[in-house]
């Protein structure tokens, strides 16, 4: 899906789609599919954007999110949360690092120690 058209969507569709991607990408990472992840990842950071310029009504939809069954949606929503919802932020991403032998895992305790240091630049 474009750009172009995301901005057509209904934010309750967006979300939905971000958590599709989300999975995906999660998915891609553990499996070693790093071309796969990394197309994702360009999408999943201008959706962002695309709920930041709706503001924090559409930013707030994305916690229904944040307790998916996937980890790369956990992952993508908490991090993200930790602008506008930094507790739950917080929670989830100290629960996605106790995964073991997981890439996810791996970025969500490099993001929770960013976060606490103060440097962490979500995408």
């Amino acid at each position: 899906m474009k750009k172009t058209q995301w901005k057509e969507l209904p934010t309750e569709r967006l979300v939905e789609e971000y958590g599709v991607i989300s999975a995906d990408h999660g998915r891609d990472i553990e499996a070693g599919r790093p071309k796969a992840a990394n197309r994702k990842y360009d999408v999943l950071v201008a959706m962002r954007q695309e709920f930041r310029e709706r503001g924090a009504e559409a930013q707030r939809k994305l916690l229904k999110l944040i307790d998916a069954p996937e980890p790369g949606t956990r992952y993508w929503v908490a991090s993200f949360a930790l602008a506008f919802a930094p507790g739950e932020g917080e929670r989830v991403l100290a629960e996605l690092a106790k995964i073991p032998n997981s890439f996810v895992a791996f970025t969500a305790g490099l993001a929770l120690e960013q976060w606490k240091a103060g440097t962490f630049k979500p995408a």
